[in-house]
């Protein structure tokens, strides 16, 4: 039974309802409302549409710019459009017609009438300019499309070369920009981008805890840090700093190339797949294959040996070489580009540490003296300042110390070093620093390493045999180089296989193939293997290889 409170409360008045089944009031009105605002946007519509029409037919330049024209259609007799490259034009001609394929680094719109364009090709940059009017009655609708373009897009532009009123600070061709005349979407961009090229080109803060870097720098632009640019590699190697350095990193081969071309040597391609762990085991990646095991190689020290033993005097080659070490240092990769080389002796094992010195007084000296390199240096030194100071001594020869001159020089420098211990990265470094104040060089060797912090393979010296006939070389107080003369004699490295800590069986499955060569006569021999990364990092005084490389391979990254 319901109370007496709940009888007095008043009822809700029911909604009038037509028909049975036919719509209430309140739902025939918004209905009618709905019916309203779709007519007046389809009103709306209309009339931007016949907006853009009326537009479209009064653009006087519409067939120059927009979608890229088909091509497929032409006759195939008539002639190919030639190109310039963004890199001809420093000395172009004024009112010079050209046709570029370039990205859009920057776009802005100055007024109805006027737009700027930054065009980029590699590390080039120019400015281009979109006026109305003119004698291809450039239209205001041109101006505005252009001053639209997404960051990144590539477009093909056509125009005359002419010399602006003062020189543009902002590009790289500074006394002439680019007055449009056509421009066509080659590849559109998207407009979010996950980090902007512009940032990129600014080096980053290098913290030893990624925690700790900001988010903008002093001047609050934005600040993009090592590990956001390799995992956006795409748009930050589109810098000119990452252009140039990895056209040097393509120099330092092509020298390598070269200097071995001079020397008669012999171009090998070893396999990086081993049946065993054979260089000790240690720091080996282990593969499946198929049904068994095998290794990527850590190097290709045993195939150069048994090149030489098929009577191959002179062999070289660049390929990659695999570290499984778990490292997370500046100068450390689980994967980087070995330039290799070996050699038959004829008289003394300085031979080939010789050569080795000529070969990188070679490379660094040509990165120094030829036009392009010098070029690519400055603009890898407008980002990282240390590029352009790398010391040399004159002369021809390189300096020179033996280990225990090393061990001397570092102890006489309040640095305590043992004569018979490797050397430590920070005794190293400090070698570094000393060698480049009293000797003015950033390139020297270290001769006479202790034979047991060296590989099982290399030459004792014959008259102490605690020293062995090995070397490493450094560039700014790093090592990029480990050679030596190598054991050709059966029994004398077997021996030494089984003396090794851990012992090493000379015919197991994974050595048998290496030292047979041996047993079959083999041709005294040394050789060395340089790493293509270090040298580049180093010349350049990049503060991390992972600058130097183009897709890095360290214990935390396997992407891109």
């Amino acid at each position: 039974m319901s109370s007496s409170a709940d009888q007095s409360i008043p009822s809700r008045p029911k909604e009038e309802a037509g028909e049975e089944g036919a719509p209430s009031k309140n739902a025939l009105k918004k209905a009618q409302k709905e019916k309203e605002k779709a007519e007046k946007a389809a009103k709306r519509q209309e009339q931007e549409r016949q907006q853009k029409e009326q537009a479209d037919a009064n653009d006087t330049a519409k067939h120059l710019y927009g979608a890229m024209p088909s091509t497929s259609d032409s006759p195939a007799n008539l002639p190919k459009q030639k190109f310039t490259e963004l890199a001809e034009l420093y000395d172009a001609k004024e009112d010079q017609e050209v046709t570029v394929d370039a990205r859009i680094h920057n776009a802005r719109v100055q007024s109805a009438k006027l737009a700027f364009l930054v065009l980029r090709e590699e590390a080039h940059t120019i400015q281009a300019v979109i006026a109305e009017g003119g004698a291809n009655h450039i239209s205001r609708q041109m101006v505005k499309w252009c001053g639209g373009i997404n960051s990144e897009s590539i477009v093909r532009a056509t125009g005359l070369v002419k010399q602006p009123k003062e020189p543009v600070t902002s590009t790289s061709i500074s006394n002439y920009e680019l007055h449009v005349e056509s421009i066509y979407m080659v590849s559109e961009a998207a407009q979010m981008l996950p980090v902007q090229v512009k940032d990129c080109m600014r080096a980053p803060p290098m913290s030893e805890d990624s925690k700790d870097e900001p988010e903008t720098d002093s001047q609050g632009l934005p600040v993009v840090s090592l590990n956001a640019r390799l995992n956006n590699r795409i748009l930050d190697g589109r810098t000119a700093a990452n252009q140039a350095i990895f056209q040097l990193q393509s120099g330092i081969s092509n020298l390598f190339m070269e200097f071995m071309n001079q020397n008669r040597f012999t171009w090998i391609n070893s396999s990086r797949l081993a049946g065993a762990a054979t260089e000790g085991g240690a720091g080996v990646f282990e593969i499946k294959y198929f049904e068994t095991k095998a290794y990527l190689t850590q190097s290709p020290q045993f195939f150069k040996q048994m090149a030489i033993a098929m009577d191959m005097k002179r062999v070289c080659e660049i390929g990659p070489v695999f570290r499984a070490e778990n490292s997370n240092t500046h100068r450390h990769l689980t994967e980087f580009t070995g330039l290799d080389f070996e050699m038959v002796i004829k008289n003394d094992y300085h031979e080939v540490l010789s050569f080795g010195e000529k070969l990188m007084l070679y490379i660094i000296r040509n990165l120094q003296e030829r036009a392009e390199y010098k070029r690519l240096t400055k603009v890898v030194e407008e980002v990282f300042p240390g590029a352009g100071d790398f010391k040399l001594p004159s002369g021809n020869d390189a300096v020179r110390l033996t280990f225990a001159e090393a061990v001397k020089m570092l102890n006489d420098n309040g640095i305590q070093a043992a004569e018979l211990d490797d050397l430590s990265t920070t005794q190293e470094k400090a070698l570094g620093r000393i060698m480049r104040e009293k000797h003015s060089t950033d390139f020297y060797t270290i001769d006479k390493y202790p034979s047991a912090v060296r590989p099982f393979y290399t030459m004792p010296d014959p008259a102490n045999p605690q020293l062995s006939n090995s070397y490493d070389f450094f560039m700014r107080g790093q090592e990029i180089m480990s050679g030596a003369q190598r054991i050709h004699d059966y029994n004398q490295l077997c021996e030494r296989m089984k003396k090794n800590d851990p012992p090493l069986d000379p015919v197991s499955e994974g050595f048998r193939h290496y030292t047979d060569a041996f047993k079959y006569g083999c041709a005294p021999h040394g050789g060395g293997g340089l790493g293509l990364n270090r040298i580049l990092q180093f010349y350049l005084g990049l503060p991390d290889i992972r600058f130097a490389t183009l897709f890095p391979r360290d214990p935390g990254r396997l992407a891109p």
